[in-house]
């Protein structure tokens, strides 16, 4: 009580984030079961992470693993994604269960942490008003919200680690304190364990910094100064410790591909066409598939898996001018005796993103929008701090006050058609119990599968497996054997693979249906199989999605 009493400014420049902590929580943690449970929430993190807890064996990505005592742990869960998510998932199933909500706590918590990080960069760079605006924006926000349900599925990882950075970066920049550097570079390892693309990031962030320094704007803080005249030993020995933090968190990518090679091969077998025929040659088309994708992103308009299209149409341009205004804010600033990291840190924001971007033209799968996870936190961020530069501007209280009136009447607009269009995804979702690869259909299919006491299934098509697994707790585990080195039909090896589980009539098969199947031609495969031995392929239950489409099909060979 003594600390509130006599800290009552440190509580009120507070306020804002405790609500907007507050606001986001309950907007993503509402019917936290919806959408279905997709297939990369449980197979990068869910699957193994139930079987950490219930002591079953690990079924590791390439069977990589590491020993730790009585546990055997996972390395990566894909060839550049990391087994982080896996580690962290499984105290929330040990307190809450094997349920997906106990899953999704984990990437509710991580958006909350980035939330509050989110906000004490712009604080640091602006002020209590950019703080305010940007976590405010920023917990409302469809996208922010959705992505974080379900952010395993978008590694939203990668987002804090990077608020995390910047937020230690500028303090590093600042005070030139090795610790700062040392957490910073942690981080950079961290995220690129967390998820290749990282490096994005890490060359934004870098490149904003060669520039700074080139053009001689170095900090002068008392830190710095001290610091500068010691010995170059000394700064030889700080550097190697900041290699040696950046590297600590990667050991686990590095063991994986002494063991493998995965990630090499993943990357070098990618770079001219990727695996999903994305040519990174063309460059400059891929570059303007990226940008409509960001103005999708700030419309909001693609989270259409949850039952219908949303978007706020007046964000893009709202962006545009504050990039405008964070320019002339930039140009001005040159024409002042001194000027401040404020005049300038508006901008900053927008360069990293635009960065990021440019460099996010080039993939080794394919240009996913659910990528730009990544830099969510810097349009809220950018918005924050461009809008207490400008109302700082104003002339007197009166001046300032009318500014500050017109300057958020657009933002508070935005804010409040983000939080209706997250309302109405919540109400429609409630309905469709969501489409596609996300459809609650999966729940369904687990239930019925369990019943039936099939101990493998077959699966036919992605999208089946994981899920099953963590939803019956391991108690059905079907088998993948529809092969991924073709997705327009099987490869030559799929009969071989089938033949001998039809021996056996018991044996179950499960399939998309129609516009769902994503590794097509393997029920016709089958079928002809069967039909060479004198059994009929029997559809014996098929599960939908709310709306009536079917999903998944399950088959039986009968004679």
């Amino acid at each position: 009580m003594k600390i509130v009493a006599r800290h009552p400014a440190f509580i009120g420049r507070h306020v804002p984030t405790l609500v907007a902590l507050v606001v986001f929580v309950f907007l993503a943690a509402h019917q936290l079961s919806l959408p279905g449970l997709h297939y990369d929430e449980a197979k990068e993190a869910g699957l193994n992470a139930m079987q950490l807890v219930l002591g079953q064996p690990v079924t590791a990505f390439r069977d990589a693993t590491i020993g730790i005592g009585r546990w055997r742990l996972p390395l990566m869960v894909q060839d550049y994604i990391g087994a982080l998510n896996v580690l962290l998932a499984a105290p929330f199933l040990a307190i809450g269960g094997l349920t997906v909500s106990a899953l999704r706590g984990l990437p509710i918590c991580i958006a909350a942490m980035t939330l509050v990080i989110t906000g004490g960069v712009a604080r640091q760079l602006g002020g209590s008003l950019a703080a305010a605006v940007a976590v405010l924006l920023l917990a409302v926000n469809p996208t922010f919200v959705f992505w974080s349900r379900q952010g395993i599925f978008v590694t939203n990882l990668t987002a804090l680690c990077f608020m995390a950075s910047l937020w230690t970066g500028l303090r590093w920049w600042r005070d030139r304190r090795p610790a700062h550097l040392w957490l910073t570079v942690f981080l950079w390892g961290l995220g690129l364990y967390a998820k290749l693309l990282f490096v994005w990031a890490i060359g934004a962030m870098t490149a904003v910094m060669l520039v700074l320094w080139g053009a001689g704007w170095l900090p002068s803080g008392k830190a710095a100064k001290q610091q500068s005249g010691k010995a170059a030993d000394r700064q030889i020995g700080v550097w190697l410790v900041a290699i040696g933090c950046f590297l600590l968190p990667l050991i686990p990518l590095i063991v994986f591909n002494l063991q493998t090679g995965g990630t090499l091969i993943s990357i070098f077998s990618n770079l001219g066409q990727s695996y999903y025929g994305v040519n990174n040659r063309a460059y400059l088309p891929n570059l303007a598939t990226r940008v409509g994708q960001l103005v999708t992103l700030l419309r909001g308009d693609h989270l259409w898996y949850l039952g219908e299209v949303y978007a706020n149409r007046w964000a893009p341009w709202l962006m545009a001018a504050a990039l405008a205004l964070a320019v002339l804010l930039a140009v001005l600033s040159r024409h002042s005796s001194i000027p401040s990291r404020r005049h300038l840190a508006p901008l900053l924001p927008f360069v990293l993103l635009g960065l990021i971007v440019a460099q996010s033209a080039f993939t080794v799968s394919d240009l996913f929008i659910t990528h730009y996870a990544l830099l969510t936190p810097l349009v809220s961020l950018g918005i924050g701090l461009v809008v207490e530069r400008l109302c700082a501007q104003g002339r007197g209280r009166f001046g300032r006050l009318a500014l500050g009136a017109a300057i958020l009447a657009p933002v508070v607009w935005w804010g409040a058609t983000d939080l209706a269009n997250t309302l109405r995804y919540h109400r429609i979702l409630a309905i469709s119990g969501g489409y596609a690869a996300h459809s609650d259909a999966i729940y369904a299919l687990a239930d019925f599968l369990e019943q039936r006491e099939p101990s493998a299934p077959l699966a036919l098509d992605w999208g089946i497996d994981a899920p099953v697994r963590f939803l019956t707790a391991g108690r059905v585990n079907p088998i993948e054997v529809f092969g991924y080195e073709r997705l327009d039909g099987p490869d030559a090896g799929f009969e071989g693979r089938v033949a001998p589980f039809l021996d056996n009539p018991n044996n179950l098969y499960v399939a998309h249906a129609g516009e769902f199947v994503v590794f097509r031609g393997r029920v016709e495969a089958l079928r002809a199989l069967a039909a060479g031995r004198g059994q009929r392929l029997q559809e014996i239950a098929r599960f939908g999605e709310r709306s009536g489409r079917p999903l998944f099909i399950v088959y039986q060979a009968a004679r």
